[in-house]
Parts: structure tokens; sequence; C-alpha cells
């Protein structure tokens, strides 16, 4: 029996040992490339999904996302939307069968509507924040659920780097990377519970 905590603290996640993707990343500039990565992830039945967005440090003033990534469970593509913009297939990549899954997706949508119109939640996606409390979890943030599940943490030293870079820096793609990796696996490992139902909740009400 697989017990699961709903809560935990920024302490324990603190102290857990750090968690990377180890699988292969590809950082995508053309529109060359772009197709190729999109003609290998519609093989997949299920990706994550992330982006990010150069901070601002000034009021008022936000930035286009400047990366998408997309991963499988052993490689990633790091699309550089501030080279490439949104291009149409990648758009229908968005919209299309492929189960999508990805956490504040909301956000994601937002900022993606800046470069293309449209709504792009027509396609088939999973939102984590409403997913994990079917299994009692209450934590809202990636990083969090990751560690109740899976005993490490996901590092955040990256997030507010420059995301319009010439080029990422290894931490920059490994950081990128892992958060649209940890979607997936945290969507499967779930879906395994769900499908034997061989675990717990531990209601935890102070942490």
């Amino acid at each position: 029996m697989i017990t699961l905590r709903n809560k935990i603290s920024k302490q324990q996640v603190a102290e857990m040992p750090k968690e990377n993707f180890s699988g292969r990343i590809f950082v995508v500039y053309t529109e060359t490339d772009a197709r190729k990565a999109v003609k290998y992830l519609n093989t997949h039945s299920i990706v994550g999904v992330d982006t990010e967005t150069r901070p601002s440090f000034r009021r008022g003033k936000m930035h286009n996302v400047a990366l998408l990534q997309i991963s499988t469970h052993d490689t990633c593509f790091l699309f550089r939307l501030n080279h490439l913009g949104l291009p149409d297939f990648l758009d229908e990549f968005l919209r299309n069968n492929v189960l999508k899954v990805g956490l504040s997706l909301r956000d994601d949508f937002a900022m993606l509507r800046k470069r293309n119109q449209g709504d792009l939640r027509e396609g088939n996606w999973v939102e984590l924040q409403d997913y994990v409390p079917r299994f009692g979890i209450e934590e809202k943030s990636l990083q969090k659920i990751y560690a109740l599940l899976f005993g490490k943490k996901i590092s955040k030293a990256q997030r507010l780097s420059n995301w319009e870079a010439e080029v990422l820096t290894e931490a920059q793609q490994l950081y990128a990377a892992t958060d649209a990796w940890a979607c997936v696996e945290i969507y499967n490992y779930l879906e395994e519970l769900r499908s034997h139902g061989n675990y717990q909740v531990e209601k935890v009400e102070e942490v």
C-alpha cells in the first residue's frame, strides 16, 4: 500500500536530494528543426508542456513567452519562440489529440495567445492543479507535488534567468526540460496508482 500525503513543507522539500531530467534535450531555433520535433512528438500519446518568459523587473512591462518546452518520458524539445515565433504547425500540435500535461496552464495559454490568436484549450489538455486533488493532494506547485510523490526536489534557481539570451546555458536547458518532463512523470505515476487503487491518503494538518 502506497501512502500519499496531502501537504509538504518548504523545509521538507529543501532537505530532499535534487532531481534533474536525465534524457535528451534539443534546443530548437529553426522551422526545419521544429517540424522534425513535432513529427517525433506526434508519435507519442502523452507529453509534458511548460513555458518560460524573460522576467521583467519593471512594473507594467511584460515580455512575450520566449521558450516552449515539450517533453516525452526521455526526450525534451526546447522551442525558442523568440527566434521561431509560434508557427502554424506547432500551434496545430498544441491543439491536436496528443495528451498534453502541464501546471498553471492558464498562465501559459495567456502568454502563448499573445503570440497567436485563438484558444489553445481546444486541444487535449490535463491541468495538474485540477488533477492531483483527486488523490488527496492539496499542493499547487510543481515542486511540492513532485516532492510529495517522488521524494526529490526540483530546483527553481534558473526561474528568473534571461530566457531571451542568445544561447541558453546548460543550467537553463536542464531547468526548462525538467519542469516539462516532471509533468509527464507526475501524471503517469498517478494514473498507475489510479488503475490499481493500491494507495491511501495521509492527511497532514500542519506543515
